[in-house]
């Protein structure tokens, strides 16, 4: 998660162009996102935290499936070439989400509760 978000600031035009075009301020939009990946990243490191950070990692897997759909009705990432330009990758990728908010519940399942 730490990479992810640190991608939404360092490559913020790509991320912005699978916002789903009913938000404004898509680089806004980008940049919020990375500060949250960052932030459940953060969470999930610390063991006091992980369980709200896995529940946190859940909750930002779900909001953020919008992106990638919009990212597959687009045929991939809009102007990308290669891997991120596949329309096939793109809609691969939206299962792979499944895993990834499954991953998160059973993280905050596990952590240890306050003491």
């Amino acid at each position: 998660m730490t990479a992810a978000g640190v991608a939404h600031f360092a490559a913020t035009d790509a991320y912005a162009r699978i916002v789903p075009r009913v938000l404004p301020a898509p680089r806004a939009w980008v940049q919020l996102s990375g500060a949250a990946e960052l932030g459940c990243a953060a969470l999930l490191a610390v063991p006091r935290t992980r369980r709200l950070g896995g529940w946190a990692a859940a909750a930002l897997f779900v909001v953020l499936f919008p992106a990638n759909v919009q990212m597959a009705l687009d045929g991939g990432l809009p102007g990308a070439g290669g891997i991120l330009g596949s329309p096939l990758v793109a809609w691969l990728r939206l299962p792979l989400q499944l895993p990834l908010i499954a991953w998160a519940v059973a993280v905050a399942r596990r952590a240890p509760g306050r003491p």
